[in-house]
């Protein structure tokens, strides 16, 4: 099979190729950060004996999504899955203190890239009439928690795209699943708290956290389940 993963340069995204590849499939891995991005491509070419490409470009940036699978080599178009899993938190303040440029980011990257994906992916597998689309939520996006407010937003709006994506092309036996984490310790605190160690570390203090290979394990298992499940 031939999967896209999104954000594969660090946490989920990353440990989700490693896992697809690891069973031997074919990756389209996208990311921001160049380096990191090249990085993981010999990683998994020279670890798993996979074929790899990656595409270095900004989900938020429909005009560069855009480009980046209208450029997809012809054997590169037949998608089997795709892991809409860019995504971020950015800032953890009350409503009314909050960062507007942090309200912007989330939700470009939560809810607009990962529209932008599936708008362009979509068609593509509607085309081979298969497919499998796979959006990565959050128990965020299903309760709300203080200070989480656009986070909450960002992730109930990928809550409900996928349940609406899942009516739409049930008919074309196109697939639409949600992972839904809980707490899980990669760089996304880190990100939040615009690289404060200590207050990323204190976010897991006093219990295990979730990991990144927890949510690719999660990932892959609904990949290999029958066509009626």
């Amino acid at each position: 099979k031939i999967i896209l993963i999104t954000g594969a340069t660090a946490g989920f995204g990353k440990a989700i190729a490693r896992k697809f590849a690891e069973n031997g499939h074919d990756l389209i891995i996208t990311g921001r950060r160049k380096v990191l991005l090249d990085e993981l491509t010999k990683e998994l070419i020279t670890t798993f004996n996979v074929e790899v490409l990656p595409l270095c470009f900004d989900v938020r940036n429909l005009k560069e999504v855009e480009v980046s699978i209208a450029g997809l080599p012809e054997k590169w178009k037949k998608i089997d899955v795709l892991v809409n899993n860019a995504g971020l938190a950015a800032g953890l303040s009350p409503i009314h203190e909050a960062v507007v440029d942090d309200w912007e980011r989330m939700i470009d990257t939560n809810v607009k890239g990962l529209l932008y994906m599936t708008r362009l992916v979509a068609p593509l597998m509607v085309a081979l009439k298969q497919g499998h689309i796979i959006n990565i939520g959050s128990i965020a996006g299903k309760e709300v928690y203080p200070m989480g407010n656009v986070y909450c937003a960002s992730k109930f709006a990928v809550d409900a795209i996928t349940k609406s994506t899942r009516i739409d092309l049930v008919q074309h036996h196109i697939k639409v699943t949600q992972i839904a984490p809980g707490a899980a310790n990669t760089e996304f605190s880190l990100v939040r708290f615009k690289g404060d160690k200590v207050r990323a570390d204190n976010v897991y203090m006093g219990y295990k956290p979730l990991s990144a290979n927890d949510v690719a394990d999660a990932v892959f298992y609904v990949t290999t389940l029958p066509d009626h499940v």
